[in-house]
């Protein structure tokens, strides 16, 4: 079986991956990853190919549902039937992810792996979610966004936080009826998805009475994302709350406190400096950084499994997928401060 397994492992075994795997399979996997501090040069060994074997588009939503959804992606991977794929996940927000091809499981129990069907819904992850992916794989994503969560669901965000459920236990027909239409789609027509999507949730949207937002929590969101190390009783105070509010409203929202909201966020925007896909200031750096090596290993650990080390030389594809997702948001989210 040719594996490829988000390690937390040194330089010597991220050089027999390359050695030992068909490169061709896995070029596209390898692609984005840090600048690499081994001495092997297993990362000068990636090729052209990962454009051959490696699509992955999103797009933003209609005006019409910016509300609720974040963004929507698409995420290919042509390999082999014998490749697996392990990986660990940290989204933000909750996501819906539809397998047209692919076999994707979570790990419910060290080595117990859970396989919940063709139409995944994935909870706002406080602590990483571990995924294999099995064979060559196509998926079309759905994130949320938090400000909107009670237009689509029925419990509070905390509800489902760390969770992957079939999205038939909540959606019940909904559901079905949205994986049909998508996978008649040619996978090649992502504006046909985008549009199917859209058209199938404002359906739904509609029989659930319209769309709700929580205008304080869409601020909450915008703060998070663009400055990480603010103090909560900061910004409680900005969008009109006390910190008690916030905590409530983050949790049925967000689905976790906003202390920890705000430590993903801060792990997040140091994943994504790492990987060198973002270019942070001088003082945005300095602003990031941990108290002491104690403290960011701590925080490494917590939301990645890892120490800072160990991740700068582990490939992780899926992660790194949604970092760059992340920082369009992010982009987004600046521009709009301007």
């Amino acid at each position: 079986m040719i594996q490829v397994t988000a390690l937390s492992g040194d330089c010597d075994n991220n050089d027999a991956i390359v050695n030992h795997c068909n490169m061709g399979a896995i070029h596209a996997l390898l692609a984005q990853y840090t600048p690499n501090p081994c001495k092997h040069g297993w990362r000068e060994k990636i090729s052209e190919e990962v454009a051959r074997l490696l699509r992955s588009r999103n797009y933003p939503p209609s005006p019409a549902l910016a509300d609720v959804i974040a963004r929507h992606y698409v995420f290919s991977v042509n390999a082999p039937d014998d490749f697996e794929l392990v990986d660990r996940l940290l989204a933000e927000t909750a996501f819906i992810r539809i397998l047209i091809r692919g076999d994707w499981a979570t790990e419910a129990a060290l080595g117990q792996w859970t396989n919940v069907g063709r139409m995944v819904f994935s909870g706002p992850n406080a602590r990483p979610l571990t995924v294999r992916v099995r064979g060559g794989f196509h998926v079309v994503g759905i994130a949320f966004c938090p400000a909107g969560w009670r237009t689509l669901f029925d419990h509070p965000a905390n509800a489902y936080t760390d969770q992957m459920l079939s999205l038939h236990d909540l959606w019940g027909d909904a559901s079905d009826r949205l994986f049909a239409a998508i996978a008649a789609l040619r996978d090649d027509d992502d504006n046909a998805v985008v549009a199917t999507i859209e058209a199938h949730l404002a359906a739904l949207i509609q029989s659930r009475g319209g769309i709700v937002v929580e205008p304080a929590m869409a601020e909450f969101e915008l703060i998070a994302r663009t400055d990480s190390t603010i103090m909560i009783r900061d910004a409680a105070t900005r969008i009109g709350m006390s910190s008690r509010q916030l905590e409530r409203h983050c949790r049925a929202s967000f689905g976790m406190s906003p202390k920890t909201v705000l430590r993903r966020s801060r792990f997040l925007d140091m994943a994504s400096a790492m990987r060198g896909l973002s270019q942070p200031s001088e003082q945005e750096l300095t602003e990031l950084r941990y108290y002491d090596q104690s403290h960011r290993n701590r925080e490494f650990r917590h939301f990645i499994g890892m120490t800072p080390g160990q991740f700068a030389q582990t490939p992780t594809p899926l992660l790194t997928a949604g970092l760059e997702l992340r920082n369009l948001r992010k982009a987004e989210s600046a521009a709009s401060l301007t």
